[in-house]
Protein backbone atom coordinates (compact mmCIF):
# COMPACT_ATOMS: atom_id res chain seq x y z
CA UNK A 1 0.00 0.00 0.00
CA UNK A 2 1.22 3.70 -0.64
CA UNK A 3 0.63 6.81 0.26
CA UNK A 4 -3.16 7.77 0.08
CA UNK A 5 -4.47 4.21 0.66
CA UNK A 6 -3.36 3.11 -2.67
CA UNK A 7 -3.01 -0.58 -3.09
CA UNK A 8 -0.81 -1.48 -5.72
CA UNK A 9 -0.90 -5.32 -5.29
CA UNK A 10 -4.53 -6.20 -3.51
CA UNK A 11 -4.42 -9.43 -1.39
CA UNK A 12 -1.88 -11.13 -4.39
CA UNK A 13 -2.15 -15.35 -3.41
CA UNK A 14 0.21 -16.63 -6.11
CA UNK A 15 2.06 -19.90 -6.07
CA UNK A 16 4.77 -20.31 -9.00
CA UNK A 17 6.05 -23.59 -9.58
CA UNK A 18 9.70 -24.62 -9.38
CA UNK A 19 11.71 -23.97 -12.72
CA UNK A 20 8.40 -22.19 -14.37
CA UNK A 21 8.42 -19.58 -16.22
CA UNK A 22 5.46 -17.46 -14.95
CA UNK A 23 4.66 -14.30 -16.83
CA UNK A 24 2.91 -11.63 -14.97
CA UNK A 25 0.50 -9.20 -17.89
CA UNK A 26 -1.76 -6.75 -17.39
CA UNK A 27 -1.91 -2.62 -18.42
CA UNK A 28 0.30 -0.20 -17.12
CA UNK A 29 -0.27 -0.10 -13.43
CA UNK A 30 -2.02 -2.76 -13.14
CA UNK A 31 0.54 -3.58 -9.94
CA UNK A 32 2.80 -6.33 -11.63
CA UNK A 33 5.88 -4.33 -11.60
CA UNK A 34 5.22 -3.81 -8.07
CA UNK A 35 4.68 -7.23 -7.02
CA UNK A 36 7.69 -8.09 -9.08
CA UNK A 37 9.94 -5.49 -6.86
CA UNK A 38 8.13 -7.06 -3.57
CA UNK A 39 9.54 -10.43 -4.63
CA UNK A 40 13.11 -8.92 -5.03
CA UNK A 41 12.99 -7.22 -2.18
CA UNK A 42 12.85 -3.42 -3.27
CA UNK A 43 9.02 -2.77 -1.95
CA UNK A 44 8.27 -4.02 1.26
CA UNK A 45 4.89 -5.65 1.39
CA UNK A 46 2.29 -4.18 3.71
CA UNK A 47 0.81 -7.55 4.96
CA UNK A 48 0.88 -11.31 4.13
CA UNK A 49 4.22 -14.11 3.49
CA UNK A 50 6.49 -13.99 0.17
CA UNK A 51 8.02 -17.56 0.64
CA UNK A 52 10.77 -18.54 -1.88
CA UNK A 53 11.09 -22.08 -1.69
CA UNK A 54 10.43 -22.83 2.36
CA UNK A 55 11.84 -19.62 3.19
CA UNK A 56 9.55 -16.86 4.13
CA UNK A 57 11.61 -13.35 3.08
CA UNK A 58 9.63 -10.72 3.84
CA UNK A 59 12.48 -9.47 6.32
CA UNK A 60 15.48 -10.92 3.96
CA UNK A 61 17.78 -7.72 2.49
CA UNK A 62 17.55 -7.73 -1.68
CA UNK A 63 21.30 -9.43 -1.27
CA UNK A 64 20.54 -12.40 0.57
CA UNK A 65 17.36 -13.73 -1.59
CA UNK A 66 19.31 -14.86 -3.84
CA UNK A 67 18.03 -13.82 -7.04
CA UNK A 68 18.81 -12.06 -10.60
CA UNK A 69 16.69 -8.92 -11.88
CA UNK A 70 16.72 -7.95 -15.69
CA UNK A 71 15.75 -4.44 -15.67
CA UNK A 72 13.45 -2.38 -18.49
CA UNK A 73 16.22 0.20 -18.97
CA UNK A 74 19.05 -2.55 -19.12
CA UNK A 75 21.14 -0.74 -16.11
CA UNK A 76 25.10 -1.66 -17.35
CA UNK A 77 27.67 0.06 -15.45
CA UNK A 78 29.03 2.62 -18.44
CA UNK A 79 32.74 2.81 -17.49
CA UNK A 80 32.91 -0.85 -17.28
CA UNK A 81 33.33 -3.43 -20.56
CA UNK A 82 30.59 -5.94 -21.07
CA UNK A 83 33.13 -8.79 -19.23
CA UNK A 84 33.49 -6.41 -16.25
CA UNK A 85 29.70 -5.74 -16.16
CA UNK A 86 28.79 -9.74 -16.70
CA UNK A 87 31.46 -10.53 -14.20
CA UNK A 88 31.11 -7.69 -11.50
CA UNK A 89 28.27 -8.86 -9.54
CA UNK A 90 30.44 -12.51 -8.90
CA UNK A 91 33.35 -10.37 -7.79
CA UNK A 92 31.46 -8.87 -5.22
CA UNK A 93 29.63 -12.34 -3.48
CA UNK A 94 32.90 -14.48 -3.85
CA UNK A 95 36.12 -12.62 -3.63
CA UNK A 96 37.16 -10.86 -0.49
CA UNK A 97 38.51 -7.28 -0.23
CA UNK A 98 41.77 -6.55 -1.42
CA UNK A 99 43.50 -7.36 1.73
CA UNK A 100 41.85 -10.97 2.15
CA UNK A 101 42.84 -11.70 -1.43
CA UNK A 102 46.44 -10.95 -0.48
CA UNK A 103 46.86 -13.00 2.15
CA UNK A 104 44.56 -15.88 0.66
CA UNK A 105 46.25 -15.85 -2.99
CA UNK A 106 45.61 -19.04 -3.86
CA UNK A 107 41.94 -18.78 -2.74
CA UNK A 108 41.70 -15.95 -4.84
CA UNK A 109 42.91 -17.06 -7.73
CA UNK A 110 40.71 -20.14 -7.59
CA UNK A 111 37.68 -17.86 -7.26
CA UNK A 112 39.10 -15.70 -9.90
CA UNK A 113 39.21 -18.74 -12.47
CA UNK A 114 35.80 -19.71 -11.72
CA UNK A 115 34.69 -16.25 -12.35
CA UNK A 116 36.08 -16.09 -15.67
CA UNK A 117 34.93 -19.25 -16.56
CA UNK A 118 31.94 -18.41 -15.88
CA UNK A 119 31.86 -15.57 -17.24
CA UNK A 120 32.73 -16.36 -20.56
CA UNK A 121 30.30 -19.15 -21.05
CA UNK A 122 27.65 -17.37 -20.30
CA UNK A 123 28.30 -15.09 -22.99
CA UNK A 124 29.21 -17.49 -25.21
CA UNK A 125 25.58 -18.72 -24.19
CA UNK A 126 24.39 -15.64 -25.42
CA UNK A 127 26.50 -14.98 -28.69
CA UNK A 128 28.35 -11.96 -26.98
CA UNK A 129 31.91 -13.25 -26.87
CA UNK A 130 33.05 -10.31 -29.31
CA UNK A 131 31.86 -7.87 -27.67
CA UNK A 132 33.47 -8.81 -24.22
CA UNK A 133 35.96 -6.03 -24.69
CA UNK A 134 33.37 -3.01 -25.49
CA UNK A 135 31.64 -0.47 -23.30
CA UNK A 136 27.65 -0.20 -23.69
CA UNK A 137 27.92 3.09 -25.62
CA UNK A 138 29.47 0.65 -28.80
CA UNK A 139 26.61 -1.81 -28.40
CA UNK A 140 23.23 -1.99 -30.18
CA UNK A 141 20.42 -1.88 -28.13
CA UNK A 142 20.07 -5.90 -28.36
CA UNK A 143 23.24 -6.63 -27.50
CA UNK A 144 23.10 -4.50 -24.26
CA UNK A 145 19.28 -6.13 -23.00
CA UNK A 146 21.75 -9.69 -23.71
CA UNK A 147 24.91 -8.21 -21.57
CA UNK A 148 21.87 -7.19 -18.69
CA UNK A 149 20.81 -10.84 -19.16
CA UNK A 150 24.23 -11.98 -19.03
CA UNK A 151 24.95 -10.69 -15.76
CA UNK A 152 21.74 -12.41 -14.36
CA UNK A 153 22.01 -15.70 -15.69
CA UNK A 154 25.90 -15.88 -14.68
CA UNK A 155 24.67 -15.60 -11.37
CA UNK A 156 22.94 -19.07 -11.20
CA UNK A 157 20.23 -17.71 -8.90
CA UNK A 158 17.15 -19.27 -7.62
CA UNK A 159 14.65 -16.55 -9.41
CA UNK A 160 14.91 -14.76 -12.44
CA UNK A 161 12.99 -11.86 -12.29
CA UNK A 162 12.47 -9.97 -15.15
CA UNK A 163 10.73 -6.26 -15.64
CA UNK A 164 9.78 -5.94 -19.79
CA UNK A 165 13.34 -6.45 -21.02
CA UNK A 166 12.24 -6.51 -24.27
CA UNK A 167 10.04 -2.98 -24.57
CA UNK A 168 13.07 -1.42 -25.73
CA UNK A 169 13.67 -3.47 -28.66
CA UNK A 170 12.40 -2.85 -32.04
CA UNK A 171 9.83 -5.42 -33.17
CA UNK A 172 12.33 -7.62 -35.33
CA UNK A 173 14.56 -8.02 -32.48
CA UNK A 174 12.22 -8.46 -29.55
CA UNK A 175 10.72 -11.65 -31.33
CA UNK A 176 14.44 -13.06 -31.83
CA UNK A 177 15.40 -11.96 -28.38
CA UNK A 178 12.08 -13.78 -27.42
CA UNK A 179 12.56 -16.94 -28.51
CA UNK A 180 15.79 -16.96 -27.03
CA UNK A 181 14.94 -16.27 -23.58
CA UNK A 182 12.46 -19.55 -23.95
CA UNK A 183 15.49 -21.79 -25.18
CA UNK A 184 17.38 -20.07 -22.36
CA UNK A 185 15.07 -20.69 -19.72
CA UNK A 186 14.84 -24.68 -21.16
CA UNK A 187 17.99 -24.71 -20.85
CA UNK A 188 18.86 -23.60 -17.26
CA UNK A 189 15.46 -24.62 -15.97
CA UNK A 190 15.33 -21.73 -13.05
CA UNK A 191 12.10 -19.88 -12.55
CA UNK A 192 11.61 -17.15 -14.17
CA UNK A 193 9.05 -14.30 -13.19
CA UNK A 194 8.36 -11.96 -16.36
CA UNK A 195 6.73 -8.82 -16.21
CA UNK A 196 5.07 -7.19 -19.59
CA UNK A 197 1.71 -5.99 -20.98
CA UNK A 198 2.51 -7.42 -24.23
CA UNK A 199 0.36 -9.70 -24.34
CA UNK A 200 2.03 -11.52 -27.08
CA UNK A 201 4.72 -12.09 -25.07
CA UNK A 202 2.85 -13.50 -22.35
CA UNK A 203 1.18 -16.03 -24.70
CA UNK A 204 3.87 -17.18 -26.44
CA UNK A 205 6.42 -17.07 -22.99
CA UNK A 206 4.65 -17.96 -20.31
CA UNK A 207 3.87 -21.82 -18.84
CA UNK A 208 1.14 -19.78 -17.11
CA UNK A 209 0.37 -16.26 -17.14
CA UNK A 210 -1.24 -14.30 -14.34
CA UNK A 211 -3.67 -11.74 -16.06
CA UNK A 212 -3.41 -8.27 -13.13
CA UNK A 213 -6.22 -5.40 -12.97
CA UNK A 214 -5.54 -2.49 -10.39
CA UNK A 215 -3.35 -4.61 -8.34
CA UNK A 216 -5.77 -7.74 -8.42
CA UNK A 217 -4.75 -11.17 -9.78
CA UNK A 218 -7.74 -11.54 -12.93
CA UNK A 219 -6.79 -15.21 -13.24
CA UNK A 220 -3.86 -17.50 -13.58
CA UNK A 221 -3.88 -20.09 -15.85
CA UNK A 222 -1.93 -21.52 -19.25
CA UNK A 223 -2.17 -19.70 -21.90
CA UNK A 224 -4.29 -21.34 -24.08
CA UNK A 225 -6.91 -21.95 -21.07
CA UNK A 226 -7.14 -17.83 -20.22
CA UNK A 227 -7.23 -17.65 -24.07
CA UNK A 228 -9.81 -19.99 -24.46
CA UNK A 229 -11.86 -19.88 -20.91
CA UNK A 230 -11.52 -16.12 -20.02
CA UNK A 231 -12.42 -15.83 -16.25
CA UNK A 232 -14.31 -12.14 -16.70
CA UNK A 233 -14.53 -9.26 -19.58
CA UNK A 234 -11.33 -7.96 -19.20
CA UNK A 235 -9.19 -10.74 -19.36
CA UNK A 236 -11.27 -11.44 -22.92
CA UNK A 237 -10.77 -8.49 -24.02
CA UNK A 238 -7.31 -7.96 -22.94
CA UNK A 239 -5.93 -11.42 -24.41
CA UNK A 240 -5.84 -11.84 -27.37
CA UNK A 241 -5.06 -9.58 -30.73
CA UNK A 242 -7.17 -8.13 -32.00
CA UNK A 243 -9.27 -8.17 -28.94
CA UNK A 244 -12.47 -9.89 -28.41
CA UNK A 245 -15.42 -7.82 -29.81
CA UNK A 246 -18.21 -7.31 -26.83
CA UNK A 247 -21.95 -6.74 -27.91
CA UNK A 248 -24.57 -5.95 -25.52
CA UNK A 249 -27.06 -8.74 -25.98
CA UNK A 250 -30.05 -10.51 -24.54
CA UNK A 251 -31.01 -13.93 -24.03
CA UNK A 252 -34.83 -15.01 -25.49
CA UNK A 253 -35.98 -18.33 -26.42
CA UNK A 254 -32.31 -19.43 -26.16
CA UNK A 255 -30.96 -17.74 -28.66
CA UNK A 256 -29.24 -14.40 -27.90
CA UNK A 257 -30.57 -11.18 -29.16
CA UNK A 258 -28.21 -8.38 -30.02
CA UNK A 259 -30.18 -5.98 -31.90
CA UNK A 260 -29.26 -5.90 -35.71
CA UNK A 261 -29.15 -10.01 -35.26
CA UNK A 262 -29.82 -13.02 -33.28
CA UNK A 263 -27.52 -16.10 -32.48
CA UNK A 264 -28.17 -19.68 -31.33
CA UNK A 265 -27.33 -20.31 -28.17
CA UNK A 266 -24.86 -23.59 -28.30
CA UNK A 267 -26.38 -26.60 -26.61
CA UNK A 268 -26.12 -27.05 -22.95
CA UNK A 269 -24.37 -23.72 -22.38
CA UNK A 270 -25.88 -21.42 -19.06
CA UNK A 271 -26.58 -18.59 -20.29
CA UNK A 272 -29.50 -20.51 -23.02
CA UNK A 273 -31.30 -21.15 -19.00
CA UNK A 274 -30.88 -17.06 -18.45
CA UNK A 275 -34.03 -15.78 -20.28
CA UNK A 276 -34.65 -12.34 -20.48
CA UNK A 277 -30.91 -11.35 -19.33
CA UNK A 278 -28.89 -8.95 -20.37
CA UNK A 279 -25.31 -9.84 -21.11
CA UNK A 280 -22.46 -8.99 -23.12
CA UNK A 281 -21.58 -11.50 -26.73
CA UNK A 282 -18.29 -11.92 -27.12
CA UNK A 283 -16.95 -13.19 -30.29
CA UNK A 284 -13.11 -13.19 -31.74
CA UNK A 285 -12.67 -11.51 -34.90
CA UNK A 286 -10.88 -15.19 -35.58
CA UNK A 287 -14.31 -16.62 -34.86
CA UNK A 288 -15.84 -14.52 -37.52
CA UNK A 289 -15.48 -15.70 -41.46
CA UNK A 290 -16.58 -14.50 -45.01
CA UNK A 291 -19.86 -16.34 -46.17
CA UNK A 292 -18.59 -16.06 -49.78
CA UNK A 293 -15.39 -18.26 -49.07
CA UNK A 294 -14.56 -22.03 -47.83
CA UNK A 295 -14.08 -21.65 -44.26
CA UNK A 296 -13.79 -24.81 -41.96
CA UNK A 297 -17.08 -23.12 -40.62
CA UNK A 298 -20.00 -24.44 -42.67
CA UNK A 299 -22.48 -21.90 -43.19
CA UNK A 300 -25.95 -22.15 -42.17
CA UNK A 301 -29.32 -19.68 -42.12
CA UNK A 302 -28.11 -19.57 -38.16
CA UNK A 303 -24.90 -18.89 -37.77
CA UNK A 304 -24.94 -16.24 -40.66
CA UNK A 305 -25.31 -12.45 -40.14
CA UNK A 306 -25.51 -9.30 -42.55
CA UNK A 307 -22.73 -6.50 -41.94
CA UNK A 308 -21.65 -3.86 -43.69
CA UNK A 309 -17.39 -3.16 -44.24
CA UNK A 310 -16.64 0.01 -42.90
CA UNK A 311 -12.71 -0.31 -43.20
CA UNK A 312 -10.29 -2.81 -44.40
CA UNK A 313 -6.88 -3.29 -42.90
CA UNK A 314 -4.48 -6.05 -45.35
CA UNK A 315 -1.86 -7.61 -43.11
CA UNK A 316 -0.96 -10.18 -46.09
CA UNK A 317 -1.81 -13.01 -44.75
CA UNK A 318 -5.32 -11.62 -43.30
CA UNK A 319 -6.83 -8.54 -43.59
CA UNK A 320 -8.99 -6.96 -40.16
CA UNK A 321 -11.99 -5.87 -41.22
CA UNK A 322 -13.72 -2.82 -39.12
CA UNK A 323 -17.50 -4.00 -39.26
CA UNK A 324 -20.83 -2.96 -38.70
CA UNK A 325 -24.59 -4.30 -37.86
CA UNK A 326 -27.26 -1.83 -36.95
CA UNK A 327 -25.76 0.08 -34.12
CA UNK A 328 -22.87 -2.40 -33.50
CA UNK A 329 -19.35 -2.35 -34.84
CA UNK A 330 -16.79 -5.03 -34.22
CA UNK A 331 -13.49 -6.75 -35.86
CA UNK A 332 -13.71 -9.72 -37.85
CA UNK A 333 -10.10 -11.70 -38.98
CA UNK A 334 -10.53 -12.50 -42.83
CA UNK A 335 -7.96 -14.11 -44.92
CA UNK A 336 -6.44 -12.58 -47.71
CA UNK A 337 -8.02 -14.27 -50.68
CA UNK A 338 -11.40 -12.93 -49.35
CA UNK A 339 -12.77 -10.40 -52.23
CA UNK A 340 -14.67 -7.87 -49.63
CA UNK A 341 -14.45 -4.14 -50.54
CA UNK A 342 -15.26 -1.08 -48.28
CA UNK A 343 -18.92 -0.24 -48.25
CA UNK A 344 -19.67 -3.81 -49.18
CA UNK A 345 -23.03 -5.26 -47.14
CA UNK A 346 -21.99 -9.05 -46.75
CA UNK A 347 -22.79 -12.17 -45.09
CA UNK A 348 -20.42 -13.82 -42.34
CA UNK A 349 -19.96 -17.02 -40.44
CA UNK A 350 -19.71 -17.45 -37.03
CA UNK A 351 -18.17 -20.25 -34.99
CA UNK A 352 -21.16 -20.79 -32.57
CA UNK A 353 -18.91 -23.07 -30.63
CA UNK A 354 -16.68 -20.35 -29.78
CA UNK A 355 -18.99 -17.72 -28.21
CA UNK A 356 -18.46 -16.16 -25.02
CA UNK A 357 -20.66 -14.48 -22.63
CA UNK A 358 -20.98 -12.41 -19.64
CA UNK A 359 -22.99 -10.71 -16.98
CA UNK A 360 -23.86 -7.76 -18.10
CA UNK A 361 -23.46 -6.05 -13.99
CA UNK A 362 -20.92 -8.11 -13.03
CA UNK A 363 -18.47 -8.90 -16.10
CA UNK A 364 -18.20 -12.57 -15.24
CA UNK A 365 -17.73 -15.24 -17.44
CA UNK A 366 -21.21 -17.30 -17.65
CA UNK A 367 -20.06 -20.70 -17.81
Amino acid sequence: MFAGDVRAVDNLDLQINDKEFMVLVGPSGCGKTTALRMIAGLEEATDGDMLIGDTRVNDVPPKDRDIAMVFQNYALYPHMTVYDNIAFGLRLRELGGFFWQISHPAEAKKIKTSIDERTRATAKMLDIEHLLHRRPKELSGGQRQRVALGRAIVRQPKVFLMDEPLSNLDAKLRIQTRAELIRLHRDLGITTIYVTHDQVEAMTMGQRIAVMKDGVLQQCDTPEKVYNQPANKFVAGFIGAPPMNFIPAKVSGGKVEAGAFTLPIPSGHPAAALEGKSLFLGIRPEDIYDAAMNNPIPTTDENTIKAKVDVLEPLGHQYIAYLKAGDHAFLASIDAGSKLKIDDESNFTINLDQLHFFDAETEQAIR
